[in-house]
């Protein structure tokens, strides 16, 4: 039994670095099935404990890497990690982004500390184009921690393109608007995308393009999600599928959101914009938030709506590449509740 604090890489990083290399190695060979697939570029190659080095992240866009820290590492373990992930994936770009364990400390650390706009190693890149399922999308690996694409929401977008024809979805904090691309693509009627920042709005825009679908800026709206959803359902506007997913931690014009705390009157507010019969998807990265509390919060909240919600399952991520560690459940939740 591994008698190492939980999350200590002393272990992995004291060894010798052909140990590590081979860990790299086999961490994306088992990724097999998603690396033959040409429709798919992005993908993640490394997921921290399950794949033998924890508090570690690598995700994939092609042959450019972008790994993440979730603790602090000397300066001679991050040269090791790297040196090991360049040798291990042979990547034209190696991106690295120092993520502290909570969102909320982000404002007390400087960008540039955390998120370098240039390379560890390799060339640098301003943009590239990734694919998912056939669809292309714009990713930027030196604008900040997120890069364009959470990768752990593959199976779920996989899900909406199947489901989306003829509906009418809203994606809330949208970011750069994925869930919306897939929606029309699918055959949507419409994908409203909300989100309080118009600069991922605007990403979004291109990624619509992209794909070859038209652009209406009524359908990119910057605010606040929680005066928006207040708006719409004063309107009376209704949506057959609408997908929630907060950060985990943010602060707005409505006050502190924690998932933790505070997702039940998140889904009261949503649930208010569900057509009658349609569904609510509900998403949620907190690891502290247990799966069971979390559907628990969603279903308390439609019925503070005023409405009648029925569990019908959960997404999540795929097992191909987002595996948890041992004996725990992965972070992300993904509850489905049909709305009466």
């Amino acid at each position: 039994m591994d008698a190492r604090p939980a999350g200590d890489l002393s272990g992995v990083m004291g060894s010798l670095p052909v140990s590590l290399v081979d860990t790299l190695r086999a961490s994306r060979g088992r990724r097999g099935a998603l690396l033959g697939d040409a429709r798919t570029t992005a993908l993640r190659v490394l997921n921290g404990e399950a794949d033998g080095v924890p508090d570690v992240t690598a995700d994939a866009f092609g042959d450019l890497v972008v790994i993440s820290l979730y603790r602090d590492l000397t300066p001679e373990e991050e040269e090791t990690l790297l040196d090991a992930a360049v040798t291990a994936w042979a990547p034209r770009s190696l991106y690295l982004k120092r993520r502290p364990r909570e969102a909320r400390v982000l404002a007390n650390v400087a960008k540039d500390a955390l998120a370098p706009e240039l390379p560890a190693r390799g060339e640098a890149v301003e943009s590239l184009t990734a694919l998912e399922n056939g669809l292309s999308f714009l990713i930027r690996p030196g604008q900040g921690l997120s890069v364009g694409l959470y990768l752990d929401m593959r199976d779920t977008r996989a899900w909406l393109l199947s489901q989306a024809r003829g509906l009418t979805v809203l994606n809330l904090f949208s970011y750069t608007c994925a869930f919306g691309v897939v929606a029309m693509e699918g055959g949507a009627k419409r994908a409203l995308n909300l989100d309080a920042s118009r600069r991922v709005l605007e990403w979004g825009e291109e990624n619509a393009r992209l794909n070859g679908q038209m652009v209406d800026r009524y359908d990119y709206v910057a605010g606040d999600v929680f005066d928006w959803l207040k708006r719409l359902a004063k309107k009376g506007e209704s949506f057959d599928i609408v997908i929630s997913d907060p950060p985990s931690f943010s602060t707005t014009r409505s006050g502190r959101f924690s998932a933790a705390r505070d997702y039940a009157r998140l889904a009261e507010a949503a649930a208010r914009v569900v057509s009658p019969g349609g569904q609510l998807v509900a998403c949620c990265n907190h690891a502290g938030l247990p799966a069971r509390r979390f559907e628990a919060m969603v279903l308390e909240g439609v019925a503070q709506a005023g409405r009648q919600g029925k569990s019908l399952g959960s997404l999540g991520p795929s097992a191909l590449d987002f595996p948890p560690p041992p004996g725990q459940e992965p972070a992300l939740k993904v509850h489905r509740v049909q709305v009466r």
